[in-house]
This record gives structure tokens, sequence and C-alpha cells, in this order.
């Protein structure tokens, strides 16, 4: 039994929280927090039950972080804020003694760039202080790190070439709107492509190396080659694999929109003047595309995600590995009220939670998900709504 407090009242924060009520047993308390208190109290009421409580801070700072902490006294915190938050609330984390999970690494807010580095630099500090940080506890990043752990342990001598591959094949009816935060979405996508081969990083342009890819339940969809934060962790906890890369779905509707918006300078980070006021152009389109928030209740289709793995099994003999989840954005809808690709972040984030406030994945320092055991984490994220399949020995079109 213990205290939740989630930072993040958005599609994914809806659903931690509903998955954390679900899960009394574990969550006895349940704080959820954002800069706009009014988006917690709807979730809150959405939910019904009296260990839900609600507060505001601001998660760009440090004192008002500290402030909210103390105010509760949480056992662990899930931050499914911006990841621009993530130091801050690192910080405040340290400076109160909470635990902490993430759902995806931090970036600096001028410049749209994916890396460890800045999270793992707090290592020790974390060791010291005798808390656990957890990061990347999503789907991908997430259970992708987990799948990928799972197929070392149980199937493989030695990892050789893994491939993530995330497709979403659902119709929300929209003319063009992102499945998670816009600025984020859109920030992650037009950055350029890279790939790990042979020990180095190689870098695409963006969106420019792409190929249609079978996926379960779906059939064909093109999907393209982007970067992933996950990369940089698996290929460094796993020195076997010589080629990994991260690839995902994108209908031409959408990439057409995409590259308008490009064209016109809307995906700019960089602050313009307008009328006498700073704004920043990918912030304003954010303002005004639709909130991925509301898209579930006329959602369809489905998603599918996994990892595609190759090399020397057990036995010392090639094979090969799928391993995947498929989630129906409908029945993710019913659910929680958002659609799949919340669901898909927000259950494992309980999971991940969950798996510490059970002593299972419990261990002073800054950890990815591939470095705890994998058994207990993905037998909990199917019975909580995220079942998985392997094909072994498959064709896996790599």
């Amino acid at each position: 039994m213990a205290k939740v407090l989630i930072i993040g009242a958005g599609g994914v924060g809806t659903v931690v929280a509903h998955k954390c009520a679900q899960n009394p047993d574990v969550f006895n308390e349940i704080v959820i927090a954002s800069r706009t208190k009014s988006k917690c109290d709807a979730v809150a009421a959405a939910i019904g039950k009296a260990n839900v409580t609600t507060d505001s801070v601001d998660a760009d700072s440090v004192p008002e972080l500290v402030a909210l902490f103390r105010r509760h006294n949480p056992d662990i915190v899930i931050n499914v804020a911006l990841p621009y938050q993530d130091l801050t609330i690192m910080d405040a984390c340290l400076e109160c003694g909470v635990n902490y999970l993430d759902t995806a690494n931090y970036e600096p807010l001028d410049e749209a760039k994916y890396q460890y580095s800045w999270q793992w630099a707090y290592k020790e500090r974390f060791e010291q202080a005798g808390l656990t940080a957890i990061l990347g506890c999503g789907f991908d990043p997430g259970v992708s790190g987990v799948f990928t752990a799972y197929a070392a342990k149980h199937h493989f001598s030695a990892m050789e070439h893994l491939d993530i591959v995330d497709c979403n094949a659902g119709n929300h009816g929209k003319a063009f709107a992102t499945n998670f935060n816009p600025e984020i979405n859109i920030r992650e996508i037009t950055q350029r492509g890279k790939y790990y081969q042979d020990g180095e990083w190689i870098e695409t342009d963006p969106l420019s190396v792409h190929r249609a890819l079978t996926y379960p339940n779906i059939g064909p969809r093109e999907s393209y080659l982007m970067y992933h934060e996950e990369l940089e962790s698996l290929v460094k906890n796993y020195p076997t694999i010589t080629r990994a890369r991260f690839w995902m779905t994108f209908g031409q509707e959408y990439l057409t929109h995409l590259r308008v918006i490009q064209n016109i300078g809307m995906a700019s980070i960089v602050p313009i003047n307008y009328n006498g006021v700073e704004i920043v152009p990918i912030q304003f389109l954010k303002a005004v595309l639709p909130n991925p928030k509301e898209l579930g209740e006329n959602y369809t289709g489905e998603t599918s995600i996994g990892c595609r793995i190759s090399g020397k099994g057990k036995d010392g003999k090639p094979m090969t590995y799928y391993i995947y989840n498929n989630c129906s954005h409908h029945e993710a809808y019913l659910e929680t009220g958002m659609q799949a690709v919340s669901y898909t972040t927000g259950v494992p984030a309980m999971t991940g939670a969950m798996m510490f406030l059970k002593g299972l994945w419990k261990r002073p320092g800054v950890w990815n998900v591939e470095e705890f055991d994998p058994d207990p984490f993905l037998a909990e994220v199917a019975r909580q709504g995220l079942p998985w399949h392997e094909v072994v020995n498959g064709d896996i079109e790599f």
C-alpha cells in the first residue's frame, strides 16, 4: 500500500490515474497534479474514488515541485509531463527523497535532441540518496526494452539484429491530428533519422528510409525509419547487437499535412515576434490542433507494437523472434476514455510503478527498464490490459 503522485493530466496521465485506481491493493492514495488543476479535477471526477486527490504545480519550477512533494509525501512520482521537465522533477525528487519514473527521456526546450546522457548523469546522486529512478517506462520506450530483455533472458545467447516496429492502424476521423502532445510528436518525427550499425550511429534524412512491413491482424503498412531513444540504451546494455533500428507507420495524408506544416514554418521551435508578443510557432500550432486527449470517442482500429529480433538462440543456432502487442483504440476508450496510444503508454507506466512498490524493480540509481527482470513486469502488463504474443523462427521480414 503506497502513495503515488502523477504529474501530468493529459491522455497518458489520465490512463495512469485510471489504472492506479484499479489497483487499490498497491496504490491506496493517488494524487494527480499539473499546471491546470481543473484538468486534474476532471480526471479525478471521472474515476470517482475518494482516494484520488488533485493539486497544481509548475513542473518547470524545482521550488514548486519541492513544495508539492512535501505537501503529499509520495512514495514514487510518475512523470507523464513534458520531456523538458524531466530534470527539474528529478532534482525535486532528490531534494525530497522521492523515487521517480518517467516515460520519455529528457530533451532541451530549444533543441530537438534525444539522448539519455542528461539523466544517466544523475545515477550516482540517486544511488547515494538510496532512491530508484526508472527511465522510459511507456511502451516505446518501455515495453519495447522489456520485450528485448525477455528475448535475451529466454531465447537468445546473442541478439544481433533488433528492429522495433510501431504501427498505428487506427482512424480518428480528423484531417490532421497527433496521438500525443503535438509539439513533442512533430519534433520527434521531423528530426533526422538515426540507426545503429556495427558500433556506429548512421544518420538519415527525416523519413527518407521506408518500406512496407506486415503487422499482425492489420496487414502491410508503409513504415519509416526514425530515431527513438530506447535504441541508445539497448545497444549499450546488449553489446552483441550489431544493428538496431526503429520503424513507425504514417499515412500519406498525415505526411502531406506534415510537409505543409514544415514548409510554412509552423514546425519551427525558434521564437518569433508577433505583434509585440514572442511565440514559438510549433507551440501555437499545438494550441489549434485537435487535443489528443479528445480523439478516443470515435477512434477505430488498433495499434501494433513489437520487437523483431534475430541472432543466435540458446542452442547457438540462428533464430528469429517477434514479440508484440496489439491494442484496440475502442476498447481502450471504453475502459479509460482515452485512445490506444495513450493507453499503451499509461498502462506500462503504472505497471513499472507497481513493480517498484512491490520491491521487484527497486534498486538505488538511475536505470532503463531493460536492466530489471522482465518476467514479473510482462506478466502484470498482460493482466492489466496489454497481452503480448510471440512468434519463434517465423518470417520477420528483415
